[in-house]
């Protein structure tokens, strides 16, 4: 009984991934205990590590085991940008593309009336400060980028940001949406090409 009281839980703790289901959560709980033992024991380990060492940068809120992010900290940042993002996962995305340069600002999700995630939530009240900050006191951000998502929780958190920065005196631009790279035109979905229209340059 206690055995099957642990694999219980094992399963519902895997059911936290996102996308995770009953079924693909027992198929992992399966895999970890039957085949990879010793990999389990280090994704524990892992996880333990990471939950007790990983904290939220004081300046862009992203996941840092310091006080202030590696990112915030780099001289070779361009500091007349910056780029507010959904999640640290949005933030390493845009990493991974090698185009962005500047700093960035990690918002705490989006706006979701149905889910009670208002402004408060998201941490606007901190973003708008720390544009404040590097407008007032530095002068050096020129340009406010809002890459959140291209859902309609993401175009009203783009557009309550956009409002609220209009009298900062700050260029603010929105991730241009456009047709992806070798897709065929028949193909893609028709407010894709809409956008891509309007965005054209």
């Amino acid at each position: 009984m206690a055995q099957a009281h642990a694999l219980e839980r094992l399963v519902q703790a895997l059911r936290y991934l996102p996308g995770v289901g009953v079924k693909s959560a027992q198929r992992m709980a399966f895999h970890l205990l039957q085949h990879e033992r010793e990999g389990a024991a280090r994704l524990a380990q892992a996880l333990q590590q990471a939950l007790a060492s990983m904290r939220h940068c004081a300046l862009c809120h992203t996941f840092t085991e310091a006080e202030i992010c590696p990112t915030c900290l780099d001289p070779q940042r361009d500091r007349s940008q910056l780029c507010v993002v959904e999640t640290p996962a949005d933030q390493a995305t845009l990493e991974r593309t090698g185009a962005y340069r500047g700093r960035y600002f990690v918002l705490m999700g989006k706006l979701s009336a149905l889910d009670g995630v208002g402004p408060r939530e998201i941490g606007l009240a901190q973003l708008l400060a720390r544009v404040d900050h590097l407008v007032d006191a530095e002068r050096e951000v020129r340009e406010v980028i809002l890459a959140t998502n291209f859902t309609a929780e993401g175009e009203t958190t783009a557009h309550l940001i956009t409002q609220a920065l209009k009298a900062r005196g700050v260029q603010v631009t929105r991730l241009a949406r456009g047709v992806p790279i070798g897709s065929e035109l028949e193909y893609v979905d028709l407010g894709t090409i809409a956008h891509a229209l309007v965005d054209r340059r």
